[in-house]
């Protein structure tokens, strides 16, 4: 970045904690809105880990709005025209296709989290983001004029504002809600992997998924799905496989697992799922789905220390927007810093941001439940009487939103709702902000029907977790 392209500076000083997409969003942003940002991460180098993420197009338009971010990215995306939904015998269902949608509310961004993150992470440090890696977070800390944290050597670091991006085991929860929360199995875990498609090109039952362009393919049980995809011109194949599990978690959530462990779950599926494990790799991530409870709030007593992303609220996959809403945060709480005007108004700043965004993500979450249930629970004989039942909701208060022009543009009432209330209590500002669908999907919205699913969605969704990423 020139100085010519420097933004204005506020004087705010801003710590993050952690570079996944949350992190390093919050960072490019607030670098492009004139803020002093310094990154922390705790690995001593950053390594291409990882299989499949999905980008939305309401986070795939900052990617366009980063110079040469998106034109590295489109390469490296899957391109398929549609996915086919089928039964786990192998019998279509429904194909969904996607022209309509990328003519709607732009295109988005799927492939291999590594690659993706590396081209992110490399814009941050090209445009001057400061970012220590091998800093490791032990703690946090507050008062009313500064925040901080503690590194692993004892090191203090202080700014006007921190911002926890470091995942579900964030140890900035424990500032925000006062005590450590461990998190909970969920009943579900999800089998990955990625790997070259060479072998599946020779194979004559599956070298269709590789011809005519990328491929995208979903095989739906009875608490199971098995998802498919080809990219990258037939170069890379990729599955995850989401079943029950109810095995405990400790410290570690992603762990690695035989390719016989996924043959016994997927038995008596579809042939063509069979000969893809013939081809897969062993062994496989075996990625345990974990549960936090729903917080009660995102930020810190004294309003200088925020979580973002899965540190606030982890989805589960089948929401498709975990990525997605972590982006949405890292831009909101950038623009609102900016509005604020100033280090002395970063607690409205932080404050407003929770506003803004806590009912918009609540109801983003609940897509990924009823996803789950629509194929887990699926009665085959109503599909094939109304086929479009099974298809991914794809709407427009969800995927046609700019987070960012969102927030510039309500930043002010939203403040004016908290200098009368008191930035302790934010339920009436964030009333300003209760999304179109309230429940999730629109459809979920209707009267004691919605009621009643809200009833539903803690009583029995909730063992069901939500996803560390």
């Amino acid at each position: 970045m020139t100085d010519s392209q420097k933004p204005a500076q506020t004087g705010i000083k801003v710590i993050i904690v952690g570079t996944g997409f949350a992190g390093l969003t919050a960072a490019i942003e607030c670098q492009r809105k004139g803020h002093d940002v310094l990154v922390l991460e705790k690995f001593p180098e950053l390594k291409l880990l990882g299989d499949i993420i999905s980008f939305g197009p309401n986070s795939s338009r900052l990617f366009r709005r980063w110079p040469g971010v998106a034109d590295k990215l489109e390469p490296l995306s899957m391109r398929a025209e549609a996915i086919t939904l089928k039964s786990w015998k192998g019998e279509t269902i429904y194909t969904q296709h996607w022209g309509d949608e990328d003519k709607e509310f732009g295109i988005r961004y799927d492939g291999h989290r590594g690659e993706f993150h590396e081209i992110v992470y490399n814009h941050a440090k090209e445009i001057g983001v400061k970012i220590r890696l091998g800093a490791r977070v032990e703690d946090y800390f507050e008062d009313d004029k500064e925040a901080g944290v503690v590194l692993q050597n004892g090191e203090r670091l202080t700014a006007d504002v921190v911002v926890a991006a470091e995942g579900v085991r964030s140890k900035g929860r424990k500032i925000v809600l006062g005590f450590e929360d461990a998190p909970k199995p969920s009943g579900y875990a999800v089998y990955r992997s990625w790997f070259s498609a060479k072998e599946i090109a020779k194979d004559p039952d599956l070298k269709h998924m590789t011809e005519g362009g990328d491929k995208h393919c979903v095989w739906i049980g009875p608490d199971v799905h098995f998802i498919a995809a080809c990219m990258k011109k037939g170069q890379d194949f990729s599955w995850v496989c989401t079943h029950k599990d109810e095995a405990d978690i400790e410290e570690s959530w992603q762990l690695e697992a035989p390719l016989e462990d996924a043959r016994k779950v997927l038995e008596g599926y579809d042939p063509v799922v069979q000969k893809i494990l013939d081809k897969t790799p062993s062994p496989l991530i075996d990625w345990k789905l974990v549960y936090r409870d729903p917080l009660p709030t995102w930020i810190s007593k004294r309003r200088r220390i925020a979580l973002i992303g899965d540190s606030a609220h982890p989805f589960l996959p089948t929401s498709i927007q975990g990525a997605s809403q972590a982006m949405e945060d890292g831009v909101t709480i950038a623009v609102c810093l900016r509005e604020s005007g100033g280090p002395d108004k970063v607690q409205e700043a932080v404050a407003a941001f929770e506003a803004i965004r806590y009912d918009r993500v609540k109801s983003a979450q609940k897509t990924g439940e009823q996803t789950r249930d629509i194929w887990h629970k699926a009665d085959f004989e109503a599909a094939r009487k109304n086929p479009e039942s099974m298809r991914l909701r794809r709407e427009a208060w969800l995927l046609g939103f700019d987070a960012e022009k969102y927030a510039e543009d309500n930043y002010a009432r939203t403040v004016e709702v908290l200098r009368r209330t008191g930035l302790q209590d934010t339920s009436e500002a964030r009333k300003l902000h209760v999304p179109e669908a309230r429940f999730g999907y629109l459809e979920y919205n209707d009267g004691d029907a919605a009621a009643r699913k809200e009833n539903v969605s803690v009583q029995t969704h909730a063992p069901a977790g939500t996803v560390a990423s």
